[in-house]
């Protein structure tokens, strides 16, 4: 039996480029009925920049419904330390993306992110869709103009529409994808989506690629893992850096050497404000 998994990143984006795909997912998700989706168009997933130092926002998949909601889905396989001040992000980012000096406010659009996660963000909460929106104390709904769905494919299933999603994401074969589809009619043509579109041997490789991954990363001990966020952090700044002139051999050297995060989101800051090296190396003593 050929195993596969729709987690990897060709593998699931090339899902949700099948629009009955989409439709499917976007109704049993947000609820809306099929009829009433006349249309779920892919967009250009990259948002846009508007200053040479901005960084670059690229969601797995940009949605845009027939009334102009854009919604944004994402497949996280690893947890990320800042994971919700991430998504908060692209959400801004998503919502503000269409709109250009002198426009007004009004033509900004409802925006939604759907994010699937392959571990559990919130730890204290059993149920695995949790959705939110802008509301203040007593619960009363300021705007339905922001939406987050946060689904968590790790937790017990309760019964609902999106519990065959989940099973399908979590599927090792077209076998389970094919027994889903036989108990739920609605799953019937995403099953031969993934039948018909050369997944079977295409993400053999993506299959083994992501549990060896997953696996190594099991392994990884506390002193590995803070080393890689170090090594992340020196390469930020140092792009940062970059994009003002060409960084001396010292410097770029004392910066990959440091392991203090703290001090090195001190730098990352610092260089982002900075007018020139001459500048940074002045205000942190380098």
């Amino acid at each position: 039996m050929e195993r596969f998994t729709l987690k990897a990143d060709d593998a699931f984006k090339e899902l949700f480029a099948h629009e009955q795909v989409r439709k499917q997912f976007l109704s049993d998700v947000l609820e809306i009925p099929m009829e009433q989706i006349k249309s779920v168009r892919l967009t250009n997933p990259f948002l846009r920049k508007f200053f040479r130092r901005q960084k670059q926002g690229i969601l797995d998949v940009l949605l845009l419904l027939n009334d102009d909601t854009r919604i944004g889905i994402e497949m996280q396989v690893h947890a990320q330390r800042h994971f919700t001040k991430r998504n908060l992000y692209y959400l801004g980012r998503m919502y503000t993306d269409d709109l250009l000096m002198g426009e007004h406010y009004g033509k900004l659009h409802r925006c939604i992110s759907i994010s699937l996660l392959d571990f559990n963000l919130l730890q204290d909460i059993k149920t695995y869709h949790n959705i939110y929106r802008l509301r203040n104390e007593k619960g009363e709904e300021l705007t339905n103009l922001w939406e987050v769905h946060i689904i968590e494919l790790g937790k017990e299933l309760h019964g609902n529409g999106v519990d065959d999603w989940i099973r399908l994401f979590n599927a090792t074969s077209q076998d389970e994808i094919d027994q889903i589809a036989q108990k739920n009619e609605r799953m019937k043509d995403v099953a031969e989506v993934v039948k018909h579109m050369g997944m079977i041997r295409a993400i053999r490789a993506l299959y083994d690629g992501y549990w060896r991954a997953k696996r190594d990363r099991f392994d990884e001990d506390e002193y590995v893992r803070y080393e890689g966020i170090a090594i992340g952090k020196t390469d930020d700044i140092l792009q940062l850096l970059e994009t003002l002139g060409e960084v001396p051999l010292e410097l770029r050297d004392k910066i990959k050497s440091e392991q203090n995060t703290e001090l090195l989101d001190r730098w990352h800051l610092s260089a982002a404000r900075a007018e020139s090296i001459a500048q940074f190396r002045e205000r942190e003593n380098l």
